[in-house]
């Protein structure tokens, strides 16, 4: 499941996160958003508690939205201790996506000794 968040709850639930916060900008309109939204509910699913994941209605969210400066939708950033450690956008297709957010594994899991089991490993490849 995804929290939605708005202005009202951004700063306790992504800037104040114990945890590294992957937030999804999206609009209803957009058709990769909605594309892209069950490879992120997998990548969640593999990451368990290690990182959060909410979801921000981009046109909802004006000030957010002008604040990090998007370009395009869906565009994700990875929020750790309020600070953007990575930012992803820009995607065109599947494959794309896949590849980010395995990198954003890897890269997280050498600091922070994320644990994947092999079954999870093996749903991963079998969408790409």
């Amino acid at each position: 499941m995804v929290l939605s968040v708005s202005e009202r709850t951004f700063t306790q639930e992504v800037l104040e996160s114990p945890i590294p916060v992957l937030v999804n900008f999206e609009a209803p309109w957009c058709g990769l958003c909605r594309i892209i939204h069950p490879l992120l509910l997998q990548f969640k699913a593999q990451c368990g508690d290690q990182i959060k994941l909410v979801g921000i209605n981009a046109d909802d969210n004006f000030k957010l939205s002008t604040t990090y400066r998007l370009k395009s939708l869906p565009t994700l950033l990875l929020i750790e201790n309020g600070i953007v450690r990575q930012r992803l956008e820009g995607f065109r297709g599947r494959e794309d996506l896949l590849q980010a957010l395995e990198e954003i594994k890897l890269s997280y899991g050498k600091h922070h000794k994320v644990h994947t089991n092999t079954k999870t490993a093996e749903l991963g490849y079998r969408l790409a």
